[in-house]
């Protein structure tokens, strides 16, 4: 199976490895629409082999055949052996010759394997990789300004980075309106609103205890905003902007909703506990670093709880 894998490269793997006097290399590329693979001996390149990111083909292991010059079969797998890292055993006439990895076992991790293995009722993989890279731009945009606000909240003071924070996220919301490029996502409005009111709470409230209260403020707001769009709209709006965010495609958006309500109303909570014990600093680190492993769990636990609501199935690996 060979394909020209196209896509982002995220990685890129080289293993070497010699059979005789020739040199061999396998290169093994990490991309956005799956994993690809070459063998080239003496520096050239002799068999390739792609498998793609999500359906039962992704958690198939490669295999790279040439012929040495000696005649003998020369035959390599390759695959990953962990979740970030791949090997390859290589076999000459059946032999094994080389190992990059030895004692290690060439498979596809079997909870990732069940995940990208899944499929919609109609027969797609749930998995959607193309979701992500149509939405490049806004997830930057997130990750740009929060990595703004802590420097600003940093060199200033927090009610300037609260400030601040509301006026980039008004100007990227005009520059969206006048290029037509996609800045802010699906949660455009909702984001606009939300940093608005965190700016005015920083406003109206000089106190520092109270602006760092704003999260936990500003949290309840829309986390209420979440569970009614789940309870009322059946995940319409809020559920369906941010399920643009998410590489599934088999999401319930009413559950998805209310699982993100769930979500915010209980990082507020935490936000409200780490003011009160903590200083500024930590709480400033904690907000800005420190919840995202918090977040991220109560997120996958909502994406979870959102998937097995539509009725998705697997497809056999």
């Amino acid at each position: 199976m060979t394909s020209a894998a196209q896509g982002t490269r995220f990685w890129l793997y080289q293993r070497p490895f010699a059979v005789g006097l020739q040199e061999c290399m396998v290169l093994i590329e990490a991309r956005s629409t799956g994993l690809a693979s070459s063998l080239w001996i003496d520096g050239e390149r002799q068999a390739s082999y792609f498998t793609p990111s999500v359906g039962p083909d992704a958690a198939r292991n490669h295999r790279l055949a040439a012929t040495l010059a000696d005649g003998r079969a020369l035959e390599v797998e390759a695959g990953y052996i962990s979740w970030w890292n791949v090997g390859i055993a290589a076999r000459v006439d059946g032999a094994l010759v080389h190992q990059s990895h030895p004692g290690r076992r060439i498979a596809f991790p079997a909870r990732l394997a069940g995940m990208v293995a899944q499929a919609t009722p109609d027969g797609r993989p749930a998995v959607d990789m193309d979701k992500l890279r149509r939405n490049r731009v806004p997830i930057a945009v997130d990750i740009a300004t929060g990595l703004l606000f802590f420097v600003l909240a940093k060199l200033t003071d927090l009610q300037i980075a609260a400030v601040v924070g509301a006026g980039v996220g008004l100007v990227l919301l005009a520059a969206q309106k006048i290029t037509r490029v996609d800045l802010l996502g699906g949660l455009a409005m909702f984001g606009i609103i939300m940093l608005l009111v965190s700016a005015g709470f920083a406003i109206v409230f000089e106190n520092d205890e109270l602006i760092k209260q704003r999260s936990t403020i500003v949290g309840l707001i829309g986390a209420a905003c979440f569970l009614g769009d789940g309870l009322l709209l059946n995940g319409r709006r809020l559920g369906c902007g941010i399920s643009r965010y998410i590489a599934y495609r088999d999401l319930d958006e009413r559950r998805l909703s209310l699982g993100m309500g769930l979500t915010g109303a209980a990082m507020a909570l935490a936000n409200f506990a780490v003011v009160r014990i903590a200083s500024t600093d930590v709480w400033l680190f904690y907000t800005t670093f420190g919840d995202i492993p918090l977040s991220m769990g109560l997120v996958l636990l909502a994406i979870r709880w959102a998937r097995s609501g539509s009725g998705g199935t697997r497809v056999a690996a």
